[in-house]
């Protein structure tokens, strides 16, 4: 992200400069396999890009610059343990840190927006976040989603790593994976796991991936993510609606690591 402004990083604050009731962004990643060409934490890497743009974006509101949280880089991705180096907390250790965030952040946070980058949290969000809501406290969450783009470590990855950080893409290693839609992928990664599927852990193909489609899709995701923050109008699930969509399409589309099952 070199030459962008940097926003408020709560890591690097000191307490007394924390202002009482800020919007804290809190990017929630993975740390799994995305194929021989793209690092473990890719879903992570995307998740932290698009909330500290978000936060710079925001900086400038009446209600002053939102802190961006340190990442939570573990997830749910038991659909990927087929492959070494992947790391997965499962969803019930998943929501417990996620409720146990916000308890927290809400002691002196004002609002509280999970950013994800890991489709396969998305049922754990949903599940959190409804609860969290219940409890009273004022935290939602939201998707880093290219609508059309292809399931996991294909194209739209591939091309959003190599305007994000390029110098961790092997490009020379990438193949091509199963390249069905997740639609017809899913009964057989829902019951056997990615790897049962495409042996490089590939869905889909990095074939013409390119930085300069990888920085309109972030520019994309940024743009939606910054609309929904502002309006703020989280539906049952605890997810942040988008006010540039009609009522029939404001559930969020998959996001581009949605290679998920019932795997813990």
């Amino acid at each position: 992200m070199s030459g962008d402004s940097v926003p408020p990083v709560l890591a690097d604050s000191v307490w007394p400069a924390v202002p009482s009731g800020a919007l804290v962004l809190v990017p929630v990643g993975s740390t799994e396999q995305h194929g021989p060409h793209l690092p473990l934490d890719t879903d992570t890497v995307v998740a932290c890009a698009v909330a500290r743009r978000t936060a710079d974006t925001l900086a400038g509101g009446p209600q002053g610059p939102p802190l961006v949280a340190p990442a939570v880089s573990f997830g749910a991705s038991g659909e990927h343990a087929g492959f070494p180096g992947t790391v997965s907390i499962g969803h019930e250790a998943l929501h417990a840190v996620l409720v146990e965030l916000t308890r927290s952040l809400s002691l002196w946070a004002g609002r509280i927006a999970f950013v994800n980058g890991h489709g396969g949290n998305t049922a754990t969000l949903d599940r959190a976040l409804a609860q969290l809501r219940a409890e009273g406290h004022d935290a939602a969450w939201t998707a880093c989603e290219v609508p059309g783009g292809d399931a996991h470590a294909g194209r739209t990855e591939t091309s959003l790593l190599l305007h994000l950080a390029p110098g961790r893409v092997r490009l020379a290693a990438a193949v091509a994976g199963d390249t069905r839609p997740l639609a017809a992928l899913l009964p057989e990664l829902t019951a056997r796991g990615v790897r049962a599927v495409s042996p490089s852990g590939v869905l889909g193909d990095p074939a013409g991936a390119s930085a300069a489609e990888g920085r309109r899709a972030t520019a994309a995701m940024v743009a939606a993510t910054v609309r929904r923050v502002t309006a703020w109008t989280p539906d049952t699930r605890g997810r942040l609606t988008d006010p540039d969509r009609s009522a029939a399409t404001r559930t969020p589309p998959t996001s581009p690591t949605a290679a998920k099952g019932a795997h813990q």
